[in-house]
């Protein structure tokens, strides 16, 4: 059989994640193949590190990649942390509170939850009581919840867990580079982020930062393997009960990382690439313009589909800044449309999870997909599909409501220049 040469078709991701990757992190994907330990390679990922505590606002000492998608990340810092029998409480509102829950039942966790509706978040007061009563060694918490477009507050939440001595552990995968996650001012022991939404960087490596707390715990699990531990490791090694990944041993990482270079696996060169460039694309737009990207093409979005005459699932203030859930209208078969959207326009939005799923279509704004362009197409071909559906919406409103929108918001910043 012969196989022709890769040609994708051209798309507009307007989903949670993935999204569209910058034009500028794909040229650096192409750039040439280093030794992992070669001097320049390890000037890249020293360069990295130092990007990624900017972007996560923190001073720690450990700030790097887990080579895998967002979960790998997520699961490496819960299995470096969690020893059986630990306590852990796990408030759920939302599809990936439950694979929080998921992961840490599977190192011995011992779990405690609280749970809301979907399309609510909980008070900080209420999270932070239950604390007191469970007495956990570690709370873990998704800031961003895209299954849901609900954000919760942290702040309170963190303060809390560092009075009580309790380890913070929160999924920042949706919300890195895309609104504010301040590690150090939150007091979050361990942050997660991921690639390939807000950053614009293909999924593949889920960024991760963690404090001396937390570093704290993965040394007193501290094992080197055999085949690369000297004999002072040997001599070293920790009587602590040990991580039960191998792969997703944060003490070994640290190790990787840091200028010893001890060898744990082959790092994902081109993926690093990617990200360094990534990170550099956020840090020179600047943190505080590119939030403010996000929640301009959000509010633009939003204006149009409520002038459709479409609702919206979340508008409260914990809405997620970059993702739009929308109640698909009553009669209309929200698959239907989607793949009416894809094959007719190369728009690709998503439906959502569990007793969402089929109720909510889900656009995402998010990293370089978040463009005026990319919000009048999306508009202007959900209009259109619905309409073909048979659904009962205002023609012609959702790109005049984008449109003023973007004007008012253009002569605004033109004023205050």
């Amino acid at each position: 059989m012969t196989y022709s040469e890769l040609q994708t078709p051209q798309r507009t991701i307007m989903t949670p994640g993935p999204v569209e990757v910058d034009p500028r992190v794909l040229r650096a994907m192409s750039t040439p193949i280093l030794g992992q330990f070669d001097p320049a390679f390890t000037s890249i990922m020293n360069k990295t590190m130092d990007m990624l505590r900017e972007v996560f606002q923190t001073t720690n000492k450990w700030a790097f990649p887990v080579d895998g998608t967002s979960r790998s990340g997520i699961e490496a810092v819960l299995a470096s942390v969690i020893k059986p029998g630990d306590k852990v409480f796990i408030p759920v509102f939302g599809r990936f509170g439950h694979l929080l829950m998921e992961i840490c039942e599977r190192y011995g966790g011992e779990i405690s939850t609280i749970e809301c509706e979907w399309g609510n978040v909980f008070d900080p007061q209420v999270v932070i009581q239950v604390m007191k009563n469970v007495q956990p060694d570690i709370v873990a918490m998704v800031h961003g919840e895209t299954s849901t477009g609900c954000m919760q507050p942290l702040k309170e939440i963190g303060r809390a867990c560092r009075e009580q001595d309790i380890l913070f552990v929160v999924d920042a995968v949706a919300t890195i580079g895309g609104t504010e996650v301040k590690v150090d001012e939150w007091c979050i022991d361990a942050a997660v982020g991921g690639t390939q939404k807000c950053l614009s960087v293909p999924s593949g490596m889920a960024p991760v930062t963690y404090n001396e707390r937390i570093e704290k715990v993965v040394l007193s699990r501290k094992k080197v393997e055999k085949g690369i531990a000297t004999p002072l490791d040997e001599q070293n090694q920790s009587d602590g009960p040990k991580i039960t990944s191998n792969y997703f041993d944060l003490s070994q990482l640290q190790d990787y990382w840091s200028p010893r270079r001890l060898n744990h696996h082959t790092e994902a060169t081109s993926m690093l690439y990617a990200l360094h460039e990534g990170l550099r694309l956020v840090l020179e737009e600047g943190l505080e313009n590119r939030f403010n990207r996000h929640l301009t093409h959000e509010q633009a979005l939003g204006a149009g589909v409520k002038a459709m005459g479409l609702s919206l699932f979340v508008e409260e203030e914990w809405k997620l800044p970059m993702v739009t859930c929308i109640k698909i209208p009553e009669g209309i078969n929200g698959d239907s449309v989607r793949t009416m959207l894809l094959e007719q326009f190369g728009v690709e939005i998503a439906t959502s999870f569990g007793p969402l799923h089929g109720k909510i279509w889900r656009i995402g704004t998010m990293g370089y997909s978040c463009r005026k362009e990319n919000v009048l197409l999306v508009l202007a071909a959900l209009e259109a599909v619905l309409l073909y559906h048979g659904a009962e919406v205002k023609p012609g409103k959702a790109l005049q409501a984008a449109l003023a929108y973007y004007t008012k918001e253009s002569n605004e910043v033109s004023l205050s220049m």
